[in-house]
Parts: structure tokens; C-alpha cells; sequence
């Protein structure tokens, strides 16, 4: 059993508080640009572009994973009072999903067909799992995200005041780890599977697979009501993730064959 007493807080700025999270948050966002700078010249897509959609991926990515989690805590908190403006918590899909708005709105106000994107998903695939890895350390000191009560011998006691965990003192599974492990298997494969450009695509389509299976089975190790035939609300996202991903990837994969 291990025993997490890390003070959240790392330093406070005034009187706003800095957080582990939001400074493993902030590396991991500058881990997927080098990656996605370096893959995206590999492609051969310009170094301006590269920083343009990276800039309104990035704010789009932050403030929906930001509203994603406010609407999740207000749906399974409710009356409880939270702070709303500020980054000590985020939601991942929202992230995903702010992060392609974000593109979409730079790609509409630029004239930018969307057809385009494809080849900048697969770049982004490359560094994304190796940035969530670096976020969920962040998770492990917040103490956010934790599991339910275990008796194994890698159990995790969170024992700091300031811990989001809402089992202190209690050993837990270390889902956080668990997510960190998992992104480091994703990474792995995308890694391996850089080199496949065509169809375009795919490869993100790839990453989103592999994320949303790990994310459905590890969730049954975590703390979270049922929201939907005793299955958490994460995990109904995940399926809905893995279904629209998979059959576009398939899809995909059919019309390269047909043509081939």
C-alpha cells in the first residue's frame, strides 16, 4: 500500500492557488506541441499553420474539457458549490472535442476546406496519448479521478487536506495510474504506427479507439454513479466514441481497398 501526502497546491500566486494538476496540464500541452510540430513536418504541413491551429486547438481544448467537468459536477453534486473559473478540474472528451471545434472555427474563419484536418488529426494522435499520460500525473497528486476501495497491495491512501480525493484515508485503487499506463500502451502503438499516412486519418481515428476501450474498462475501477444502465456517464461517452471512431475507420479502410 502506498501513501500519497503531497500538498495539491504547489504555490500560490497571491491568492490563487497553482496546482499540480495545472502545471502537469501546462507540460503535457507543451509535450504534444513538440510532438505535433515534429510529426507535422514530417507531413509536410507548414510550421505557421502548425502554431495556428495548434493556439485555437489548445483554447478550445481547455475551455469545453472545462465546461464538460462543471456540467458533469453540477449533474452528480447537486447543490454543492464550486468554483467554476478555474482549470482544477477537466474533462477529457470535452478536451477532444473543444480542441476539434476549436480547428473547425479557425478552418471556417480561414476558408480552410475540413478535408484538409485529416492529416493534422494524425499528427496530433502521435503526442496525444503521451501528453494524457503527463496530465494523469497530475490526477495521481490532485487526488481527482480516484478509485474505489481496494485491498491490493498497490493501494493508494491520499491523507493531504487539500486532496480532491473524497476517500481519504481509505486504501484505493490508483486508477489514475491505471489511465497513465493505459495512454502509455496507446502511445506505444500510435507511436509504432506513425509511418502509416494513408488513408488519412486513421491513425487518429486509431488512437480515439484504443483511448475509449481503455477509458470503458477502466472506469469500472472508479468512483462515479451509474448515469445510464449501471454504467457511469464516462463509459456511455466512451461507447459512443468507439462506435462513431471504429466505423469511420473502417469505412475508411474499405475505400482505400476498393480503389487500391
Amino acid at each position: 500500500m502506498f501513501t500519497i501526502g503531497v500538498d495539491p497546491v504547489a504555490f500560490t500566486i497571491g491568492s490563487y492557488p497553482v496546482r499540480w494538476y495545472g502545471i502537469m496540464v501546462a507540460v503535457a500541452v507543451a509535450t504534444l506541441l513538440v510532438i505535433f510540430s515534429r510529426e507535422a513536418k514530417r507531413r509536410s504541413i507548414s510550421e505557421d499553420f502548425v502554431y495556428n491551429i495548434f493556439l485555437w486547438g489548445v483554447v478550445g481544448g481547455l475551455v469545453m474539457s472545462r465546461v464538460v467537468h462543471v456540467v458533469d459536477y453540477l449533474v452528480t453534486h447537486p447543490g454543492e458549490p464550486m468554483q467554476i473559473l478555474n482549470f482544477s478540474g477537466l474533462g477529457l472528451y470535452g478536451a477532444i472535442l473543444g480542441a476539434v471545434l476549436g480547428v473547425w472555427v479557425y478552418c471556417r474563419v480561414r476558408k480552410i476546406p475540413w478535408s484538409n484536418m485529416a492529416v493534422v488529426g494524425d499528427a496530433v494522435a502521435v503526442g496525444g496519448p503521451l501528453a494524457q499520460a503527463i496530465g494523469r500525473l497530475g490526477c495521481t497528486i490532485n487526488g481527482c479521478c480516484y478509485g474505489r476501495p481496494s485491498s491490493l497491495p498497490w493501494a493508494v491512501v491520499y491523507t493531504h487536506p487539500q486532496s480532491f480525493c473524497g476517500l481519504k484515508g481509505v486504501p484505493l485503487h490508483p486508477t489514475q495510474v491505471y489511465f497513465l499506463l493505459w495512454n502509455l500502451v496507446v502511445f506505444a502503438v500510435v507511436w509504432r504506427m506513425r509511418s502509416w499516412t494513408k488513408p488519412q486519418g486513421c491513425l487518429f481515428l486509431l488512437y480515439l479507439c484504443l483511448y475509449s476501450v481503455g477509458d470503458f474498462a477502466l472506469r469500472f475501477f472508479r468512483v462515479n454513479d451509474p448515469f445510464l444502465l449501471g454504467l457511469q456517464q464516462g463509459q456511455v461517452i466512451s461507447v459512443a466514441v468507439l462506435s462513431v471512431a471504429l466505423a469511420l475507420f473502417i469505412l475508411k479502410i474499405r475505400r482505400v481497398r476498393e480503389m487500391a
